[in-house]
């Protein structure tokens, strides 16, 4: 019987804007990334010690997992990963091709984490077979990208001849250094990885049989059966709602009529009202959308909601968060050029072809707001349509927020209802 294999994590304390607390605290595939991250290592490793730098690691000389708390990876990467570190026996670490295009596309931007060393890319991940080694050989990980799209758009809007298509992994791993990457984790490496790897499952035949016996015995499209959607206990469905797999549906979910769940993951306790619509996204718990709001490819973390006719496209929003009705996050580039964000104190490329707008934790947003693509709101930030402010054409800061003028009922009253 072999020992159990021992955890090191690398506390990285990097606040995200707008969020305001290292990625480690931010929700991914509906879980705080460090549960994340303990659960896909939960099969190789129960003993675990945090360390603030690799030089404090110890040199006890036991078989060991180190990586650094801002990483999001799945259990294909670490299968893997570890898999073949212990064929070679000794230690290594992640590495990746320089062609791999998952990681060029999707992963490099706005972060600094994954770095060329030589000829291939490394990250913040290694494995001992007997403790801490000085000796450390790179061992490239490929995420079996698969160039996939979700609808075509005219080419005159798009530089990429008409279809807006994406590098998706079949194993998934990225930096999380940046807000952008909250909706890489979440909607690229995550839910659509989790479509990628149902359509090469479907390729093989005894597959095919399971999903079309399936189907025959439920009366419903392979993509509906209990094979690829799962949902748990006590929930309300309406009969006109339509849901496609691969997705999770929590406890206790309310979905009402003329709802729409395509490819996505829906938390606990959550409340999707008729006509709701939710594509490659991630609801988190305790969520609620009235009628007529709608996801696409965006994350909403823990006991947030989006008011009536709200519409999110490439979007991430903190937890306890309300949006107003009618406000409108803008996801593409009118004029011919690449969408930016700042990071590192400069504007730097996304990597996106079209991006959406980023809300922090405990934000009101009002109704009737336009916001730019790659823009962000601050948390704790009030925010509301005026004459004066109806665009959002930069990042919001605590400092420019609405919440200092509630605090005096009079000047906020001439200042929405001026005479």
């Amino acid at each position: 019987m072999t020992s159990p294999m021992r955890k090191i994590i690398i506390r990285d304390n990097q606040a995200i804007f707008p969020f305001n607390e290292p990625a480690r605290d931010l929700r991914v595939l509906n879980k705080p990334l460090w549960l994340q991250q303990r659960d896909v290592l939960a099969l190789y490793a129960t003993e675990e010690l945090e360390v603030s730098s690799f030089n404090e690691i110890d040199s006890l000389r036991v078989e060991t997992i180190v990586h650094r708390d801002n990483l999001f990876f799945d259990q294909a990467f670490v299968n893997e990963f570890i898999r073949r570190a212990r064929q070679v026996g000794k230690a290594c670490q992640v590495a990746f091709a320089t062609d791999d295009p998952a990681i060029k596309a999707h992963a490099l931007p706005l972060q600094r984490g994954i770095r060329r060393e030589g000829d291939v890319y490394v990250a913040d991940m290694w494995y001992f077979p007997h403790g801490r080694d000085p000796i450390v050989r790179p061992l490239v990980v490929d995420l079996g990208a698969h160039e996939m799209g979700y609808y075509h758009v005219p080419s005159h809007m798009s530089n990429q001849r008409g279809d807006l298509v994406y590098q998706v992994p079949v194993r998934a791993f990225c930096s999380i250094e940046h807000w952008v990457h909250t909706v890489t984790a979440n909607v690229i490496f995550g839910v659509f990885a989790n479509g990628a790897r149902l359509d090469l499952e479907s390729e093989r035949l005894s597959k095919q049989l399971r999903l079309l016996w399936r189907g025959i015995l439920e009366r419903k499209q392979f993509h509906s059966c209990s094979d690829v959607v799962h949902i748990g206990r006590d929930c309300s469905i309406d009969p006109t709602a339509i849901i496609k797999g691969p997705t999770f549906i929590g406890d206790h979910v309310n979905i009402g009529p003329g709802a729409v769940i395509d490819v996505s993951i829906i938390g606990d306790n959550v409340n999707i009202m008729q006509g709701g619509q939710v594509q490659l996204s991630v609801v988190a718990d305790r969520c609620y959308l009235p009628f007529r709001a709608a996801l696409f490819m965006s994350t909403i973390m823990e006991d947030s909601m989006l008011a009536q006719n709200t519409c999110l496209q490439f979007c991430s929003v903190g937890r306890n968060t309300f949006i107003g009705a009618g406000t409108t996050f803008t996801d593409f580039n009118l004029v011919p050029k690449p969408i930016r964000a700042p990071q590192h104190g400069a504007l730097q490329d996304t990597g996106m072809p079209v991006l959406g707008g980023c809300v922090g934790h405990n934000c009101f947003v009002g109704s009737g707001l336009v916001v730019y693509p790659a823009r962000a709101i601050e948390s704790d930030v009030v925010l509301l349509a005026s004459a004066a402010r109806r665009v959002i054409d930069r990042n919001v800061y605590y400092e420019d927020g609405d919440h200092f003028a509630i605090k005096n009922g009079a000047d906020l009253h001439e200042r929405l209802y001026p005479r």
